[in-house]
């Protein structure tokens, strides 16, 4: 190898490109790491009305670790979203010193029951919400189902500009809702929409004029041609005028019963 000019000359160029890619990383590493590049700005975006300043700061104080370099922006993204009413976060970096935030806040559209909100995806999340939402009510892994559907009832229901405060799914998927004046429609599975429609339609001329004598609470949607409505507070209306002396009925006069011919005997004749 001594002998060889060439091959040392080779293996002194292959020394000198390894220490130079060292000292290279070594540079960058130090650079990357350095202090002289930290995250100097946060900028935040998005409409945000139940995110609060002080939790982005607490956020900010506590999650934000390393350089504008060495900054996870994944785990960025996931300490924001633990926010109650954040719904999805993109971070992007930049130069020199910026790190941008955008954050897309949940809006409640209905509650889950009494356990959670869902928002307009039909996604469920855990927050306080003081607002008056529809509650709905299902089997799990339906929420998105059950939002679709009240907004299909709510579109059905417009003409008599009323909204299922409560809606109701059961296992069998039959639809039932629950108006703000406490009716309970019961809709049942089969042609749902087209059901509620026809309720919509015939309510100002029947069941709004039954309801201004008789209030209801239930309706029973689930016959082919109409519906039944259940009246607990009605009775039979009275002929007689009140405080009127009850009249007693005269007994019909009795027909003569009909009666067969009388047959008359022969005479029987003297024998000789």
């Amino acid at each position: 190898m001594w002998d060889r000019p060439q091959l040392l000359m080779w293996f002194a160029n292959l020394l000198t490109a390894l220490a130079v890619l060292l000292l290279f990383y070594s540079l960058v590493f130090l650079t990357i790491h350095s202090p002289l590049f930290p995250v100097r700005q946060v900028k935040i975006d998005g409409e945000l009305s139940h995110v609060t300043k002080e939790q982005l700061q607490y956020v900010i104080r506590n999650e934000l670790k390393g350089t504008f370099f060495t900054l996870d922006l994944d785990k960025t993204r996931q300490a924001f979203e633990k926010l109650p009413w954040v719904r999805e976060v993109n971070v992007r970096r930049r130069w020199p010193d910026r790190l941008e935030v955008s954050i897309e806040e949940q809006r409640a559209y209905a509650r889950w029951g009494s356990i959670a909100l869902l928002n307009t995806y039909g996604e469920r999340f855990d927050a306080a919400s003081n607002e008056a939402l529809p509650v709905l009510e299902g089997p799990e892994g339906t929420e998105k189902l059950m939002v679709e559907g009240y907004r299909v009832l709510t579109d059905a229901m417009a003409p008599l500009q009323k909204a299922p405060t409560h809606l109701w799914l059961s296992p069998r998927r039959a639809w039932r809702f629950q108006l703000d004046n406490g009716v309970v429609v019961e809709v049942g599975r089969d042609d749902a929409v087209e059901r509620v429609r026809r309720f919509a339609e015939a309510y100002p001329n029947s069941l709004a004029l039954i309801a201004e004598k008789h209030p209801f609470e239930y309706v029973d949607l689930r016959y082919p041609n109409g519906f039944a409505v259940r009246l607990p507070a009605y009775k039979p209306e009275e002929t007689a005028k009140p405080g009127a002396r009850p009249v007693a009925a005269r007994p019909a006069a009795a027909k003569p019963a009909a009666s067969m011919p009388a047959v008359k005997p022969k005479p029987r004749s003297a024998s000789a």
